[in-house]
């Protein structure tokens, strides 16, 4: 048996789901109570998508209590990726009832609840297994749930207490003390502080072992250093830190502010001090500058923690008052006392001197330049009397002094200081010496960073103060054209990147923003902390109604960090668990805590959002699944994760700062930008949606959320109405007044929802219909209820009680899109064309929640039983008006996209960056530059305006006139069956499918906005998910590896490179050498130049993506290269301007509703002969067969026939290549293709 598994195992590694569905289905034949191969087959449903499937074999395999180790390692996989987390833990319960002497359960069982983070459950448990296995580690782990259940903000407070009590008495029982390993003796000092029994931390600390883990570990350190501090043993603390400095040559700036910290206890201690306080402390000062003078003077130019600490010390002594220095007065029987005015500009001064030549030296100066008066004009005069002795910039360190000069002077200007004409010669002056300055790094490596670089910084923050002091964009050009030029030297510098990436987001070229983002090459949490530069209100650019998903794929990409959160961050704290890293575990969950609850994420996803909804069809099964993620979602207490302080920011301390002067629109998206949004679009959705409470109970799959935020009284539907005063400040204007027409239209439409909506058991009862005929079970806990009297049990059953009575629209919905279009006028000529789509595309989105409000009601059924027709009748003009209002805006911003690329809108764009083109910077490189951003420009109001006429004329999205009757009664959901375009055979290039995007994991892959491919969808029926596109590719293989289950194949068609892979099912295939004429190599030079075709799907595994080859074949025939990549030309041509024209004569032929413009194989009529006779037979049997959509079998086939097998095979394999056949669920199994 282990010998049949095994294979099973390697295809689910290797990603190989559907030959590995094929498997366990044979070895089920055999062994059909198998449980390990019913786990493995979930496995790979869940994988494929087919989550109903798997959920029948879940329950089958859940109900066995099983105990089989492989069989709880394969179900925990499962149960994850349907998110049943607690069905995990009962499950490892149950098998540890059954075996309670099994260790290995038990510990499973524990870390099963740690991973849901149930700790009053772990807790138990870990007692339990001390109790029965006498390991001290399990004590330990018992410990650490009960202080971890005692910090869960749902703990009461007197409950907090009793479980550090209980924490505390496990750890002072246990046999080994907790100083034998440095984790538990941090959790034991942790539970003291805690319980404030200072005095036994005192015992622990002071004893030799103590001391030794605190020197070893930083963490207990740490713990050590806050014990002593709430202890007021600051001075004592104070003495060990001195003794440190001075015997150990400790060098660490935590133990020069532990003696800061000392120095002024007899002031901070006091909430008053007296006069002899102030002489104690004024004598400590003394001394403790004494001792940083000493050690500054020892240390000299390697260390600077001497230097730094005087300063600290000059400025707390001037915060209390207290003097320093040799030249100081004091005044008898008054307790002002005036320190020396020159003291803190004179170690400035020093500190310059011996630290200015380190990047470190500005952010180490920064805190201190609050100077005033006398002060701020002595340290001015220091700092200009150095710029022309380092004018000559003959080495690294004299050019890090003049840049470290400059930013500390401009922190200190003033705003009489920023006039446009000081800032222009500014900006001159550090743009030459950066162009100087490049000579000291002209023989650097292309990766390194130039030294110079941070003079382009500064002369970018001028220009930008510049554009916000006189709204002229001449210098954001400046700008871009030096930034530019810049990375042409430091290809590395992601601080240039991101003030790029800003400016032209200002300047409205998203796609330019874009591309220096991806060039950073963000991964992992940095998607959360940095993708706010490029997503932050990312609709206003998107062009997903035209079909370029570019964005749309970027939200995707940047939320796979929040996916594999939630996977692997549980299995990192029961590895900690494991190894007794107790000190990591709060760390991990706090680092969960904030991904989960990240602010970053949910903006995201209302983004993503925005932009789906202009992309696809509009329908139920949309609404009712952004609903239920919004609702997950509106509860959370968000984390801000956002890195704003990574900008370089040298703004003079007086102004804004870089980050708040760059804001697109002036408003940054916070809490409260993301709380209205997700209000209006749950209340929108809500009203739309048949589904309640009840119905999500029954039909949602995993374990509910948990919620972080304290819940107030009111109920959702109360909280939705709710506006705060701080949440609508985070809005721009024209956003306030699509959330004021927004909530208008729901008060107006909210009744005659909650009078249409079909009841919970109506709902039910077709979920569990449709259930049951897609997997032939019924659906588990929802019974179906009688028919009623018609025989119907869709959404318009009648109710008994009469329809609310029919009001007129509200003022403000009528008039909102006139409204908007008199907006739209008054800032459509604003130089950059950013405020333009913002005002554009908040229309674009009124209309589309229009059609979201308004759905219920274009099914005439639900309209004429519940008697609304005059409510509809009110629809027609607003939504007339609003589609006459989106082609007027549509037609102007394509009108401006021709002005936008324009030779002469570059030449403007060249003319303004004259000072930069004067200190010669290439005239040629800024014209490229301006073209560059012109064609952006171009691309982004043109796209959103071509996606606006798409919309205006999209049956989906309320253009098309309202929808038929559906015979089923359904409400508005889009018709699964298949269309004749989805069986397609299109010839593509690699470059294409690298190039293809995807709305989302389930939608079509899309290229050129033609779809190319589509993803099977959880969400849509089996028979929907086999109709997949498919792609074909010809090209010179390059390597060729064989595996157990797959071959694997390097494909280079001189466009781009791709892997394609086969998976094999046929033993006597999985190892050769030779296969179908193709020689197993992974070395280029050892292979002959042979080229192959392809056909296949395209697939995305592990974050790469390869072609899911169907076939493979070798091309013998050299002319076949060239009619590829003629035949690829020709369909791109073909779908991007329509089929020619028809001849004189010629009869145009005439293609099926849904059917692409072009079709590469047309399927064969009754009349049309193929190759052979035997070809003939195999599509006739095809076309005249029942409809079936897993395909028809070949041995079928091989049985009506009565044919040889060989030369059906060979047929069948010939249709295949020539593309009138596909295969579907495996390659047994084929499909007529259109």
């Amino acid at each position: 048996m282990e010998r049949q598994i095994k294979p099973i195992y390697e295809a689910l590694d290797t990603g190989s789901n559907k030959s590995a569905i094929v498997a366990c289905n044979k070895l089920l034949k055999k062994h059909p109570k198998n449980e390990l191969v019913k786990t493995l087959k979930a496995l790979a449903l869940v994988r494929s998508q087919k989550v109903e499937e798997s959920l029948i074999l879940c329950d089958e395999v859940l109900a066995a209590k099983p105990t089989n180790d492989a069989v709880l390692t394969a179900m925990m996989h499962v149960l994850r990726g349907l998110g049943r987390h607690k069905d995990m833990v009962t499950m490892f319960e149950e098998a540890y009832k059954q075996q309670p002497s099994n260790e290995d359960l038990a510990a499973q069982t524990f870390l099963a609840n740690v991973r849901i983070l149930n700790w009053k459950a772990a807790q138990q448990i870990a007692t339990r297994m001390h109790k029965q296995f006498h390991d001290d580690r399990y004590i330990y782990w018992s410990v650490i749930s009960a202080i971890l259940q005692a910090n869960d903000p749902a703990t009461e407070p007197n409950m907090r207490t009793l479980l550090y009590k209980l924490a505390h008495r496990l750890v002072t029982s246990s046999p080994t003390p907790s100083y034998i390993n440095a984790d538990r003796f941090h959790l034991h000092l942790s539970i003291l502080r805690e319980l404030e029994l200072f005095d036994e931390a005192r015992t622990l600390l002071e004893s030799d072992i103590g001391k030794s883990i605190c020197a070893a570990s930083l963490s207990c350190n740490e713990i050590r250093r806050d014990i002593w501090r709430r202890q007021g043993l600051l001075e004592d603390e104070g003495t060990k830190a001195e003794l440190r400095i001075t015997e150990q040559n400790d060098r660490n700036w935590l133990e020069f502010l532990s003696v800061l910290d000392a120095t002024f206890s007899s002031l901070t201690s006091a909430p008053e001090p007296d006069e002899s306080a102030r002489t104690k402390c004024s004598s400590h000062v003394a001394k403790t500058e004494e001792l940083f003078t000493k050690l500054a003077l020892q240390d000299g130019h390697k260390d600077r923690s001497a230097l730094l600490a005087l300063l600290e010390l000059e400025k707390r002594a001037r915060l209390h008052q207290i003097s320093t220095g040799k030249d100081t007065f004091f005044f008898t029987g008054a307790i002002l006392i005036v320190a020396d005015p020159n003291r803190m500009v004179d170690l400035m001064k020093r500190y310059f001197e011996e630290i200015g030549d380190k990047a470190c030296c500005y952010e180490d100066l920064k805190p201190y330049l609050e100077l005033e008066n006398e002060d701020a004009a002595r340290w001015i005069s220091f700092l200009q009397s150095l710029t022309p002795s380092f004018a000559s910039l003959a080495s690294d360190k004299e050019l890090r002094r003049l840049i470290n000069s400059h930013k500390l002077l401009r922190q200190n200007l003033s705003l009489d200081d920023l006039s446009i004409s000081a800032e222009t010669d500014r900006a001159t002056l550090y743009t030459q010496q950066y162009l100087e300055g490049l000579k000291l790094g002209a023989s650097l490596p292309p990766t390194e960073l130039q030294p110079a670089d941070d003079l382009v910084l500064l002369a970018g923050n001028v220009f930008v103060n510049l554009w916000k002091t006189s709204s002229d964009e001449k210098y954001l050009y400046n700008a871009v054209a030096l930034l530019e030029f810049a990375l042409t030297k430091s290809k590395q510098s992601f601080h240039t990147r991101l003030m790029l990436i800003r400016i032209y987001r200002l300047l409205g070229a998203p796609s330019m923003a874009l591309e220096h983002y991806r060039i950073m090459q963000i991964k992992q949490v940095e998607h959360d902390t940095l993708s706010h530069f490029i997503l932050s209100r990312s609709s206003t650019f998107s062009l997903a109604a035209s079909g370029d998903l570019t964005l749309a794929t970027e939200c995707i990409e940047s939320s796979q960090i929040y996916l594999s959160n939630t996977q692997d961050t549980g299995e990192y704290i029961g590895r900690a668990f494991t190894g007794e890293k107790y000190s990591q575990i709060p760390e991990f969950i706090i680092f969960e805590d904030r991904l989960e609850n990240s602010l970053q994420r949910d903006l995201i996803k209302i983004e993503h959002l925005r932009m789906r909804l202009s992309h696809e069809a509009i329908s139920s099964d949309i609404i009712d699944m952004e609903l239920i993620e919004l609702k997950f979602i509106f509860d959370r207490l968000h984390h801000d994760n956002r890195d704003f302080e990574i900008l370089a920011d040298y703004q003079p301390r007086g102004s804004q700062k870089f980050n708040e002067q760059t804001l697109l629109f002036g408003k940054t998206e916070g809490r409260g930008w993301l709380a209205t949004f997700l209000k209006l679009y749950i209340r929108a959705f809500q009203q739309g949606s048949d589904l309640d409470d009840t119905v999500e109970e029954k039909l949602l799959i995993g374990d509910r959320p948990r919620h972080t935020s304290a819940q107030n009284k009111l109920t959702l539907k109360d909280r939705l109405r709710e506006r705060k005063e701080e949440e609508l400040i985070e809005l721009t204007p024209d956003e306030l007044t699509f959330v004021k027409y927004a909530n208008a239209l729901a008060d107006w439409l909210e009744p005659y929802h909650d009078h249409a909506r079909p009841p919970p058991s109506v709902v039910l009862a077709e979920a569990a219909k449709l259930a049951e005929q897609k997997t032939g079970h019924p659906l588990k806990g929802v019974e179906i209820p009688p028919k009623n009297g018609n025989g119907s049990t869709n959404g318009s059953t009648k109710k008994d009680e009469e329809a609310p009575p029919i009001t007129d629209a509200p003022e403000i919905v009528v008039r909102f899109f006139d409204n908007m279009k008199a907006r739209f006028e008054a800032v459509k000529d604003a130089s950059s064309p950013s405020l333009t789509l913002h005002v554009a595309t908040l229309i674009q989105e009124a209309f589309l929640l229009f059609v979201v409000e308004t759905l219920r009601f274009k099914t005439p059924s639900v309209v004429k039983v519940h008697k609304l027709g005059a409510l509809v009748q009110q629809f027609k003009p607003i939504r007339a008006n609003a589609i006459a209002v989106l082609r007027e805006v549509s037609s102007t911003l394509i009108k401006r996209s021709e002005q936008d690329a324009t030779a002469e809108q570059r030449k403007s764009f060249v003319d303004a960056c004259s000072p930069v083109i004067d200190l010669n910077i290439d005239h040629d490189f800024i014209l490229g530059v301006a073209k560059k951003m012109t064609d952006s420009r171009k691309k982004v109001t043109e796209g959103v305006g071509k996606g606006m006429t798409r919309l205006c004329t999209s049956p989906s999205h309320g253009g098309g006139g309202w929808l038929r009757d559906s015979p089923s009664g359904s409400q508005g959901s889009p018709s699964t069956a298949k269309t004749p375009a989805s069986q397609s055979l299109r010839p593509v290039t690699i470059a294409q499918v690298r190039k293809a995007t995807q709305m989302h994991s389930d939608a079509d892959w899309v290229v050129d906005e033609s779809p190319i491919g589509q993803a099977s969808n959880l969400f849509l029926p089996m028979s929907f998910q086999l109709s997949l596109w498919q792609i074909t590719v010809v090209a010179e293989l390059f390597s060729h590896s064989a595996y157990i289950t797959n071959r694997t194949f390097g494909l280079d068609d001189g466009t781009a490179r791709i892997e394609a892979k086969m998976w094999l099912d046929t033993p006597e295939n999985q190892l050769k050498d030779t296969w179908r004429g193709l020689t197993v190599s992974n070395a280029q030079s050892s292979m002959k130049p042979v080229f192959v075709r392809v056909t296949g799907t395209i697939k995305t595994h592990n974050n790469k993506r390869h072609i899911h080859a169907s076939n493979i074949r070798l091309v013998k025939d050299p002319n076949e290269v060239y009619f590829h990549i003629l035949e690829v030309i020709s369909v791109n041509v073909t779908l991007q301007k329509g089929l020619p024209s028809s001849r004189p004569g010629q009869q145009q032929s005439e293609t099926a509703h849904g059917q692409s413009a072009y079709t590469i194989q047309s399927r064969p009529t009754q009349t049309q002969k193929m190759f052979s006779p035997m070809a003939d037979e195999v599509v006739h049997y095809l076309q005249t067969a029942p409809s079936n959509p897993e395909g028809i079998f070949v041995g079928d086939i091989a049985k009506s026939l009565n044919c040889n097998a060989m030369e059906l095979s060979t047929t069948v394999d010939r249709l295949i290549d020539d593309g009138f056949v596909f295969t579907t669920i495996d390659d047994s199994h084929i499909q007529l293709a259109t």
